[in-house]
């Protein structure tokens, strides 16, 4: 690797605060589930099923995502975002919100919710202008770009549709159906914001991670342009309950199915693997599951947009909700930290050194038998965790949060001991 001004480094502390957080919030919603798997078994509307999913959602999605901007910025996207004390505001806000919004959920103190969501929102956007004007003068394409601002569009429309929710369960104000407006506000969070995000990134990390070509061209344009409309559209008749959502589900579909057609284009033209680089690529291992969560939840969501209403209907929903928030989005999370943490970390490691080295190899920081256990666990957890929701079977409920609770804290174990080397001096650095 070539070294990186200091200047221009990705800031040392913000990212870690947020995947510090990120980790807490993680192990704190299968832990919840773990004690108390009958407690969010049968039908999924109630407080305490609500916080452990704004747990995962806001807690490890979001704070996740916020912390690898400052981070993917100066790596892969060519962009530097620095850490400046609105910043670092912005964190104490999203933090405060989601530990306030999880508390309200749990006493079922609905006003206090919505306080603590506008609160998360106004952290989230703070951070959103600060990435967008910094994208700005980014040597980006304009496509990826695209991905990103409609990202931060969408969590506004998002947020605010929760903070109306929320004030509705106090002063019912709200036209509609109850559940309607909340597929709504949880669509337009989940497509909108964590997938859209994902997407663009994965433009300019997955290409790092494979290695591979890095894509290019208007065709990179196809997935943002149906992705927003799918999401759009779905959202709007979700609200208004007409039997065109079908339609807007099967927009997004295509979206996705753009998206992994590049990522095939990358896989038909890898490029040479960096030395010392183990295989099997753990990172890559997770994405691909990720990915099949993906194309689960994608034919289960088709499904539920034309079925007649049904207990099935609502076993399919809770199958549907794991495999796309927990096996897509939250899985694909611990892929991409798993190799862009190593990067982060040889950067400062490096630079602690004057640019001087030696300093250990990316490679080598991680504990590689703590990364197989965690994905051994997560490819039997999700699963065992959507059957176990859809029928009821509290035993697998039961098993898959212990194994996906004992994945979180492998991975955050590793993840510290990664971590460790962006601050060793020289002296005390192991080699």
């Amino acid at each position: 690797m070539t070294s990186t001004p200091r200047a221009h480094l990705p800031p040392r502390l913000l990212p870690v605060l947020y995947f510090g957080a990120a980790h807490l919030a993680l192990a704190l919603a299968f832990g919840a589930v773990a004690v108390d798997p009958r407690g969010v078994s049968g039908f999924f509307y109630h407080a305490r099923m609500l916080g452990i999913v704004h747990l995962i959602t806001l807690g490890w999605i979001t704070a996740s995502i916020l912390g690898s901007l400052y981070i993917v910025g100066p790596i892969a996207l060519r962009m530097w975002i620095p850490a400046t004390w609105l910043d670092y505001t912005a964190f104490a806000l999203v933090l405060t919100g989601i530990v306030g919004m999880v508390a309200h959920f749990w006493i079922q103190d609905y006003a206090g919710m919505a306080w603590s969501a506008s609160t998360v929102g106004i952290g989230i956007m703070a951070v959103g202008v600060h990435v967008v004007r910094c994208l700005g003068t980014a040597a980006l394409p304009r496509a990826v770009s695209a991905h990103i601002v409609l990202a931060f569009v969408n969590i506004l429309g998002a947020a605010t549709m929760g903070v109306l929710i929320g004030f509705d369960k106090v002063y019912h104000f709200l036209p509609g159906f109850v559940l309607a407006n909340v597929f709504a506000h949880a669509h337009l969070a989940a497509i909108g914001w964590a997938s859209m995000m994902v997407v663009g990134v994965a433009y300019r990390l997955l290409p790092m991670v494979l290695p591979a070509a890095m894509p290019s061209g208007p065709r990179l344009w196809i997935s943002a342009v149906l992705l927003q409309a799918g999401v759009s559209g779905l959202f709007a008749t979700l609200l208004l309950r007409t039997p065109l959502a079908s339609i807007f589900a099967l927009t997004i579909v295509a979206g996705f199915a753009a998206f992994v057609s590049q990522v095939g284009w990358m896989l038909r033209r890898p490029r040479p693997r960096p030395s010392g680089l183990r295989r099997p690529d753990l990172a890559v291992l997770h994405a691909g599951a990720s990915f099949a969560s993906l194309g689960i939840a994608s034919v289960l969501g088709v499904w539920l947009t034309i079925a007649e209403p049904s207990s099935a209907m609502l076993r399919i929903a809770m199958a549907y909700g794991v495999f796309g928030l927990v096996g897509f989005l939250a899985q694909i999370v611990v892929g991409m930290e798993g190799r862009l943490l190593p990067i982060f970390a040889w950067y400062w490691a490096y630079a602690n050194t004057g640019y001087k080295g030696p300093v250990p190899s990316q490679h080598e920081m991680p504990w590689r038998p703590g990364q197989e256990l965690v994905f051994v666990l997560w490819l039997f957890g999700v699963p065992a965790l959507a059957g176990g929701l859809a029928f009821d079977a509290i035993p697998f409920v039961s098993a898959a949060a212990w194994c996906l609770l004992a994945a979180t804290v492998i991975d955050a174990t590793n993840v510290a001991r990664i971590l460790r080397y962006a601050f060793l001096t020289p002296s005390s650095a192991p080699l």
